[in-house]
């Protein structure tokens, strides 16, 4: 399987994304405007670098322009979409399987929450796409999942409805375990709950979840 790991501009915890992406084996290593900023600093090589590089800083795009082997897309910085996107639908359409997109967090909401709305694209192509920093696992999925607590993402699992309402919520191996529940928005039903089992058992018959794993 194919894996793209998309490095974007917000808060970034240097030592999280070295683990991560040296323990992942991904295929192509993608960086997002200022995310190049990380693989300067890191003596680390992107295999790409998209941007309008408003907040790159200069001697690190400098740097990775005058090396050979790294593909550069340069944006227009008057566009519709954010240097986040672009990577992202960039790294599906050259055939990634499964994305994992780090420093998509960090002090701007707007930019959080642009980038949870990203997820979607995923779903959409069929590419399953992670959102990771040190406390948080963000997915956004369509259809039932299992969560193995020996595998989980630090200790909470939060459920958040992205469609008006996730019809037939039901929950096995939870804390507080739901069965046939309709789920809808502006609820804080679905916050930290844990796993209790060897696995938690999450599925629904109607909607689009946000599973977010977190840790204190």
């Amino acid at each position: 399987m194919r894996q793209a790991i998309i490095v974007s501009g917000g808060r970034i915890d240097d030592e999280f994304v070295r683990q991560v992406i040296e323990t992942t084996a991904a295929d192509c290593l993608i960086a997002a405007d200022a995310g190049v900023d990380f693989f300067y600093r890191n003596r680390m090589r992107p295999d790409v670098i998209v941007g309008d590089f408003d907040s790159a800083h200069a001697e690190a795009r400098h740097y990775f322009e005058g090396s050979e082997g790294i593909r550069i897309e340069r944006l227009d910085p008057v566009k519709d979409d954010t240097d986040t996107e672009s990577a992202l639908r960039l790294a599906i359409r050259t055939g990634a399987e499964q994305i994992t997109l780090l420093g998509a967090t960090g002090s701007r909401i707007d930019h959080v929450l642009g980038n949870i709305e990203l997820l979607g694209i995923g779903l959409t192509e069929g590419v399953p796409v992670t959102m990771l920093d040190p406390c948080n696992r963000i997915r956004m999925v369509d259809q039932g999942i299992v969560i193995r607590r020996e595998e989980q993402f630090g200790t909470y699992v939060s459920l958040l409805p992205y469609t008006p309402q996730v019809k037939g919520l039901t929950l096995r191996g939870m804390k507080y375990p739901l069965t046939d529940h309709c789920l809808k928005g502006f609820c804080s039903l679905g916050i930290s709950n844990e796993i209790a089992e060897d696995e938690g058992v999450i599925t629904f018959s109607e909607g689009i979840l946000l599973v977010i794993e977190s840790k204190d």
